[in-house]
């Protein structure tokens, strides 16, 4: 019994190291900063209100929805291919927000 329970908590350990917590401003550095840092092909300008304004408005499920689709020059699921729902909502709410 004792070993289970030792193997159990080994295997809990260990599943719990793989897994890391979300670095916003670093995915978007990697993966949203090429376009909207400087509002490439229509993309909104990171950190600027004017610009997210009409589009939250949209909602944020229209928001994920667009970015995972794909909307004008924006590829489907944009540069970043293994973010969830939850990350772009994330992302989305790190490059509206006014720094």
């Amino acid at each position: 019994m004792k070993k289970l329970v030792v193997m159990a908590a080994l295997t809990a350990a260990a599943m719990s190291a793989n897994v890391q917590a979300f670095d916003v401003a670093a995915k978007y550095q990697q993966t949203c900063n090429a376009c909207h840092a400087m509002a490439v092909a229509g993309a909104p300008k990171s950190f600027d209100k004017a610009a997210w304004e009409p589009r939250l408005a949209k909602g944020m499920d229209a928001l994920v929805a667009s970015v995972t689709n794909g909307l004008n020059a924006m590829p489907p699921r944009g540069l970043c291919m293994d973010c969830t729902a939850e990350q772009y909502k994330e992302l989305i709410t790190y490059m509206s927000t006014p720094k």
